[in-house]
């Protein structure tokens, strides 16, 4: 146990933490535009079980970190480009992303359905919870193969795992209501999700991007859409 307490241990848990974290964005995203179609009584029970699902699958990734490392290993050439078990996945993952944020925003242009028996919530918890975790499979590759070059002891990635999720159990609800009740936002964020699709399967595709400039761009222009709020309220 002694040997954990380091300042090596230390700085690995903090950085791994805010990554986990920063990462988490993406899921958080997603989290409330699934959720978002669910009666307002399943909603925070919905996110809970997306988020604790979530977190135990990047444990078990975790623990699984030789197939992890394996993913890294070439599969097949193309045009000069080495395709990786971790390509096939981001490609696979961003195609997703893409054709589930393109149909939330044509539902969302084109209006609730002219069939008043077809109501707003999913077939269950349990879809919203697995489409959840299929994209977080996605998501996890990159911060998971990142803490087994950061940190030495598993447990170090275990506890930055279990803190990063714990703090986005606490923003997931207030981030999600906040979606919800703006109409455009959801929207900015639709638009965010197919960003990133995009970046996954440019990635996938061998086209490596700096993530930093997705996200600044992400910050502004969800800095603009306050202002945007701003100034209708003060209009209204």
């Amino acid at each position: 146990m002694e040997s954990l307490l380091t300042a090596e241990n230390a700085i690995a848990f903090v950085t791994l933490t805010v990554l986990e974290i920063v990462l988490g964005i993406d899921n958080i995203v997603f989290i409330a535009i699934l959720t978002g179609k669910l009666d307002a009584s399943e909603r925070n029970k919905a996110r809970r079980a997306g988020l604790a699902a979530a977190m135990i699958m990047r444990i078990l990734l975790l623990l699984c970190i030789t197939w992890i490392m394996g993913l890294t290993s070439t599969l097949l050439t193309l045009r000069g480009h080495e395709v990786t078990g971790k390509d096939l996945i981001l490609i696979a993952g961003g195609l997703f992303l893409l054709g589930k944020s393109t149909r939330e925003i044509h539902d969302k242009l084109e209006g609730p359905p002219t069939d008043t028996t077809m109501g707003k919530t999913p077939a269950s918890i349990g879809a919203a919870v697995g489409q959840i975790m299929v994209l977080d499979l996605v998501f996890s590759i990159d911060s998971v193969i990142t803490a087994v070059g950061m940190a030495r002891h598993l447990t170090v990635m275990i506890a930055a795992v279990v803190t990063a999720v714990g703090a986005m159990m606490v923003f997931a609800s207030p981030v999600c209501d906040f979606v919800e009740r703006h109409p455009t936002m959801k929207v900015l964020a639709l638009s965010f999700l197919i960003l990133i699709g995009v970046t996954l399967v440019a990635e996938g595709a061998g086209s490596h991007l700096n993530r930093g400039y997705i996200y600044f761009a992400m910050a502004f222009s969800f800095a603009v859409e306050l202002l945007h709020m701003r100034i209708r309220k003060v209009a209204g």
